[in-house]
């Protein structure tokens, strides 16, 4: 008897020690991550992390917001739709508490630089048409709340004059051999066009000048310019071309998969007034999180494998389960930070909460501004890199009762 009393008190001394082991390690996992979040104004929290992925230390920044008490938006370099400026500046300019990097544009040295290469809006204007049915974030911002939204888009631009309809391949951009653009005055005071080619200069919606092979027609402050090249300068001469005509341009999301049931042309209603609603929209390569699941779209959305398998500084964001808005960027390209690949950092946002998220520019681009001072490590050897658009956060006034 005295034997088998000890062996089962030697038993439940193993579990209680087992068991008091494990609450230990929960009640340390629970606490340490209670810690990490540091209240740095009213809505916005404010967490720095060093963690091991893959068997490479990380170090990554995180934002998340209550969008009650904070707005976003999204503002371009310059505030043009070309040009290029630092993260930090932006959120400067515009008085934000706080800004990350945001969407995919164009990077080199020529006057083009800054142009998004997929769908942007910013204040309410659209600036850029959009690429590959990559997936974008929608920002809702009304008095008392910002709303968001990740979906894949496909808009499709349009114009008619009398009874003719033709498509328009750009927004916002140079216009390469054989299409059609539209130039709006947000994005320069002339089209920069080359001395070829066809422009059709719109005032008030109706044709105020037209103009063949001429270089850099103004664009004015009441209209836009639809200039085309090529085959499609052959195809806008057989239009009623006439000083006054009336000028209609379509601006609507379509179906990329052609899909004709209703439960796609319910998608494509949603998303057209999803697109309308917005204030503010930018674009990102891939979606990472579908409706709590890891979901890395980056065939759909012809992105290539290795980027989304090598490690690099990414700048990420995600809905969160709670309703509020989370903002991250995980530092690379050094040994003291590694750098993510896409399924190791949707893993990490799927921990954090996440319900839908999507990768932003990464890279050199790599920024999060916060409280007057940039947080992270930007990887160029430069330093913080000029960059297309970025994602602002301001801190809301309260309400007067």
């Amino acid at each position: 008897m005295k034997n088998k009393f000890s062996v089962h008190e030697q038993t439940q001394h193993r579990f209680c020690t087992i068991f008091f082991f494990l609450f230990v390690l929960c009640f340390y996992a629970v606490d340490l991550t209670a810690q990490d979040w540091k209240t740095v104004a009213d809505g916005v929290e404010h967490a720095q992390v060093r963690r091991e992925f893959t068997g490479k230390f990380v170090d990554i920044n995180l934002l998340r917001l209550d969008l009650k008490k904070v707005r976003l938006d999204v503002r371009h370099a310059m505030d043009a739709a070309i040009g290029t400026e630092r993260t930090s500046s932006i959120a400067t300019r515009h008085g934000a508490f706080a800004a990350i990097n945001a969407g995919f544009f164009r990077l080199d040295t020529s006057i083009w630089a800054g142009d998004s290469v997929g769908i942007l809006k910013s204040n309410g204007e659209s600036l850029s048409e959009s690429s590959r049915d990559r997936v974008a974030l929608f920002i809702m911002d009304r008095p008392t709340v910002t709303s968001v939204e990740i979906a894949h888009v496909t808009n499709s631009l349009t114009f008619r004059i009398g009874r003719t309809v033709q498509s328009i391949m750009g927004l916002n951009r140079e216009r390469l051999s054989n299409e059609t653009v539209l130039l709006t005055p947000d994005f320069h005071q002339t089209t920069l066009t080359s001395c070829d080619g066809i422009s059709i200069v719109v005032r008030r919606n109706r044709i105020s000048a037209v103009h063949e092979n001429k270089c850099g027609i103004k664009i004015p402050a009441d209209g836009f310019v639809i200039s085309a090249l090529g085959d499609q300068h052959k195809l806008i001469k057989k239009m009623v071309l006439k000083i006054g005509v009336r000028v209609m341009v379509s601006d609507r999301v379509v179906s990329f998969t052609n899909d004709p049931s209703p439960r796609e042309k319910r998608r494509v209603r949603d998303l057209t007034l999803l697109y309308q609603r917005a204030s503010g929209v930018t674009n990102g390569v891939p979606q990472l999180i579908n409706k709590s699941k890891i979901d890395i779209t980056w065939e759909q959305e012809k992105a290539s494998k290795s980027f989304v398998e090598t490690r690099h500084p990414r700048t990420a964001v995600a809905k969160l389960k709670d309703g509020k808005f989370l903002m991250l960027t995980a530092d690379g390209r050094s040994d003291a930070s590694a750098g993510l690949d896409l399924y190791d950092l949707a893993k990490y946002m799927l921990e954090l909460g996440a319900v839908d998220a999507m990768n932003l520019d990464g890279g050199g681009s790599t920024t999060m501004f916060l409280d007057g001072k940039v947080v992270n490590k930007p990887s160029d050897k430069e330093g913080e890199r000029k960059i297309g658009d970025a994602i602002l956060v301001t801190l809301r006034k309260p309400v007067r009762k």
